[in-house]
């Protein structure tokens, strides 16, 4: 397993390369000091698990992680002193939380946790392979596998759509279908004037909007017209606002 190592301490960078020098089948491809150091280092290295402080310059480890890519990102141990980020970490679906100073036997079960959380990922994505859906280059719409095979849904059914790990779940006025999709592929796929990017996780048709909550601080939220509330995302708040205002006129 190819392990990179993000801490803005010396001794800690230190400490973990020592204890990873004493477990088997593991290579250390690189160290960070920041979050900024750490994007990078991601990014040119792909490694298959990052052992990740939370507090660092530049970035915390929190948005570092929760701003990879779903269909790229590594695993992620979390390497900490304290123990409130706790929740947070497993937020953006950490494979462990580890406090400092790290123990050995901790340090071994979290590496092996993220092995197999890599290989079932890994199993699972030859599986959906093999029963693969009919090539999705409908542009009307998407073809879905269900228990018995596969079923079109047409995009003028959608009111709107939210990322869900690996898939995306498309929601209809009388029920939703778990399709394996990226929020970016959907993005290309989509017409912002049918269904809008609200957030990096989420896709709203403004046809359904009923209501734009006001939050404080420029933030909004949107209900829809079954009482489903959204949230928009801080960079989409004005192309959302713009978007609707179009919609109204």
């Amino acid at each position: 397993m190819r392990i990179l190592l993000v801490d803005d301490e010396p001794s800690a960078l230190e400490r973990l390369s020592a204890l990873l020098a004493q477990a088997p089948d593991v290579t250390v491809v690189g160290t960070a000091r920041n979050g900024r150091e750490a994007t990078q280092a991601i990014a040119a290295l792909h490694p298959d698990l990052v052992l990740l402080d939370i507090q660092m310059p530049e970035a915390s480890g929190l948005a570092v992680a929760a701003a990879l890519p779903l269909e790229e990102r590594p695993e992620i141990v979390f390497v900490t002193a304290f123990e409130l980020y706790a929740a947070d970490a497993f937020e953006v679906e950490a494979a462990d939380y580890l406090l400092k100073p790290v123990r050995f036997d901790r340090l071994r079960q979290a590496i092996e946790r993220a092995r197999r959380r890599k290989a079932h990922r890994a199993a699972f994505a030859r599986a959906e392979d093999a029963l693969a859906a009919p090539a999705d280059e409908d542009p009307d719409g998407f073809w879905v596998q269900v228990r018995t095979g596969f079923v079109r849904v047409p995009l003028s059914e959608i009111d709107w759509i939210e990322a869900a790990k690996d898939y995306v779940l498309l929601h209809t006025a009388t029920r939703s279908h778990i399709h394996r999709s990226t929020m970016n592929a959907l993005e290309r796929k989509l017409s912002p004037a049918e269904l809008t990017r609200v957030h990096r996780s989420a896709f709203v048709r403004p046809a359904r909007v009923a209501e734009i909550k006001r939050l404080g601080k420029g933030l909004i939220s949107l209900v829809l017209q079954d009482g489903v509330n959204v949230a928009v995302g801080p960079s989409y708040v004005n192309t959302v606002t713009e978007r609707l205002a179009l919609h109204r006129g």
